[in-house]
């Protein structure tokens, strides 16, 4: 899906969305029902206000009405037939009352059409007032036409007058009776309307609610899973890894920075199990290292003793037997039977006393613990001169040796003891390696270190081999004739120069590979013994 790759900002821009409509939802609800509220109250609030008015006015009207009854009165009281300039006090009074009274007839006729001319909120029927205006505007006729006939000095003296006065009066009292009644029956229709209004207005802030509710459903959904589900995790692999369970790996159906975090997170650990892999090797190497060392430093003593109780009677058996051999060939005649054979084990004896001599003097030369007398040597004519030696020997004819230097490479050996970790491990390899075989002996330096490879297209060694192989007595020789101690020795000579030696095989028949490190560098402390020890033998 198109939305696993939006970035997390996105994804957030879209859930603010979501909030924001849903607020947006929920505060239109809510001011669209208040503000109709508020709309009603004030229309209702404006329009009530006219009653009193229209009261007011009703009651100015009966107040003209009853003045007129007065004048009626009076004139049946007898001045019908008087002059104009004979006419009463009283009368006179009451015209003036009259006039007074028109006058807050047209006051409060002007402060009704000043209410009736606010504006009004809202659309509903109660905000109508074309009625209210007709009738006013007759009202307003009819006072004019009273005005009219009161205007007229003799009207209090013409019954035509005055009964034309009373009858616009009593019209105008009908008129102003209207009023009121236009509100009422606008108010009587008002209860329907505004249940409409209401339901209207009930049914839109459900919706509102439930558009917002799903809104914010959706919302919550979204958060879950673009935001909580991979924080979750998240936090579920880094304790899985704080706990040590380095293989472990989180993956995430997204595509954003949250899955990014995740391939991150991933890469570390994976980092972090190569780096304990690494560091485990390291430990299980030197704590094979350690045990071997041990196992040298406890043999090289066992050997010191052996060699040295071990040669004389190897002298004296081999000195026994040839002095046998010597009077047994002039005790017995050359055709005797017995002669050959006795000769053959005699010289059997001597042979095995003195493959015997030569593995003491192996045992010396493996426990000898004195001090390192080093020079600075070319490794490349070392190796060149050890190869030379071995070509030319009769059992290793027909086996082809490769080496080739491409630049001297200077180095703080014992050159002898070297010489002899060449030999050891060149004749190790042509052992191994049938006739037409060949070895392959690499010299380089690098990054401060010398690097001697042998390598050989031979029998090859098995994992349990490789990891028995720098022992002492341990021997694969398909002769049969090893020791098991040339490899034992070369890894104490290397040890001591403060390089590095290791074997690897890719398995049986597939050869192998002697590699040897050495420092190139002078080292001091070595150095400042080897001169103590000399002017030590000075």
């Amino acid at each position: 899906m198109v939305v696993r790759h939006w970035p997390i900002r996105v994804k957030f821009a879209v859930q603010l969305g979501l909030l924001v409509v849903v607020v947006v939802i929920l505060a239109i609800g809510g001011l669209y029902t208040t503000y109709a509220y508020r709309a009603l109250a004030k229309t209702l609030s404006v329009r009530v206000r006219e009653l009193p008015v229209a009261a007011e006015l009703g009651q100015q009207v009966d107040d003209l009405q009853m003045l007129i009854s007065e004048l009626r009165g009076l004139r049946a009281g007898g001045f019908a037939s008087l002059d104009p300039g004979q006419v009463p006090v009283g009368v006179r009074s009451l015209g003036s009352r009259f006039s007074a009274e028109l006058a807050e007839v047209r006051a409060t006729l002007e402060l009704y059409r000043r209410q009736l001319e606010e504006r009004h909120v809202g659309g509903c029927p109660i905000t109508d007032t074309a009625a209210e205006h007709r009738t006013l505007s007759e009202i307003e006729r009819s006072v004019r036409r009273v005005e009219g006939i009161f205007q007229r000095s003799e009207w209090m003296l013409d019954d035509v007058k005055i009964t034309q006065l009373e009858a616009e009066v009593e019209h105008l009292e009908n008129l102003v009776g209207e009023l009121p009644s236009h509100l009422h029956r606008k108010l009587g229709g008002f209860a329907a309307d505004v249940r409409g209004q209401y339901r209207a207005l009930i049914v839109s802030t459900w919706v509102a609610s439930g558009l917002a509710a799903l809104g914010f459903g959706l919302f919550l959904r979204l958060f879950y899973r673009w935001i909580f589900v991979p924080l979750r995790r998240l936090i579920a692999a880094s304790r899985e890894v704080a706990s040590g369970n380095f293989s472990y790996r989180v993956y995430l159906e997204t595509e954003d920075e949250m899955a990014e975090l995740a391939q991150a997170m991933n890469q570390m650990t994976e980092r972090f199990e190569a780096i304990r892999d690494d560091l485990d090797r390291q430990v299980q190497e030197r704590t094979r290292q350690v045990i071997r060392n041990e196992q040298l430093a406890s043999v090289g003593f066992l050997a010191a003793g052996v060699a040295h109780e071990i040669n004389n009677p190897l002298a004296s058996i081999a000195m026994a037997a040839e002095s046998m051999e010597e009077r047994l060939q002039e005790a017995l005649p050359v055709d005797h039977p017995e002669r050959q054979l006795l000769c053959q084990y005699l010289g059997m004896i001597q042979r095995e006393a003195f493959r015997c001599k030569e593995i003491t003097e192996k045992l010396l030369d493996f426990s000898r613990t004195g001090p390192v007398r080093r020079q600075q040597t070319d490794l490349a004519e070392l190796v060149q001169s050890v190869i030379e030696m071995v070509r030319h020997l009769g059992r290793y004819q027909g086996k082809q040796i490769r080496f080739e230097a491409r630049a001297p490479v200077l180095v703080w050996v014992n050159p002898q003891e070297i010489k002899q970790v060449v030999l050891n491990l060149l004749t190790n390899a042509l052992d191994s390696i049938d006739p037409g075989g060949w070895v392959e002996i690499r010299l380089e330096a690098k990054n401060g270190w010398a690097e001697i490879c042998v390598v050989d297209n031979g029998c090859g060694m098995t994992p349990e081999v490789l990891s028995h192989i720098f022992e002492p007595f341990f021997t694969q020789k398909r002769s049969g004739q090893g020791t098991g101690l040339g490899l034992s020795i070369s890894y104490r000579i290397i040890a001591d120069h403060g390089g590095e030696i290791e074997a690897h095989s890719d398995g049986p028949g597939q050869g192998a590979t002697f590699r040897v490190r050495l420092p190139m560098g002078e080292p001091i402390c070595l150095s400042l013994k080897e001169s103590r020890h000399q002017r030590q033998a000075a």
